[in-house]
């Protein structure tokens, strides 16, 4: 049987995990550079605090099986939007409605909130995914390139603000 749960502060170490499992799916092993420490103070803020994203718990039989980590955005066109960062579900839990369950769940979500829109990136590569999402009444957006300024060029333009006021 599969279960969703809310994720708590003790479950920072089992999200990461599952961060590195879903690198190594997607061929970018040495990409997570995030901590423990950094998922608890993000996703578990102290009170007043911000936080930065949601995540839900699956588990089959009592089995940490997958995870979703979500959090809210804006759509200039739409209004209220969740962003599914993450959909993950270990390998040995495929094929059992885990993503399924998680998906679902996540969608409810963003209907109690509100939200005119839920949306993810998927590889292009990743046929399962895709063939899953299509399944559910999920539409690309072929036309559509998603943009990224990290590290060195993020801190470069960033510098340019303080140039310019």
């Amino acid at each position: 049987m599969t279960t969703i749960r809310a994720a708590t502060p003790d479950d920072a170490a089992l999200i990461l995990a599952f961060v590195r499992e879903l690198a190594e799916y997607e061929r970018e092993p040495d990409a997570v550079k995030i901590g423990a420490a950094d998922l608890a103070r993000d996703g578990f803020p102290a009170p007043g605090g911000d936080r930065y994203f949601e995540c839900l718990i699956a588990e089959q039989d009592g089995e940490p099986a997958g995870i979703a980590l979500f959090f809210p955005v804006y759509s200039t066109w739409r209004g209220r939007s969740l962003h599914l960062e993450d959909l993950f579900v270990r390998p040995r839990f495929r094929g059992r409605g885990v993503g399924r369950a998680l998906l679902t769940k996540v969608a409810s979500i963003a209907v109690e909130r509100g939200c005119a829109l839920l949306f993810w990136h998927v590889l292009d590569w990743n046929e399962p995914a895709i063939e899953f999402y299509g399944s559910l009444g999920a539409t690309t957006l072929d036309a559509w390139k998603r943009m990224r300024l990290a590290d060195e060029a993020l801190a470069a333009v960033a510098a340019q603000s303080h140039a310019s006021v």
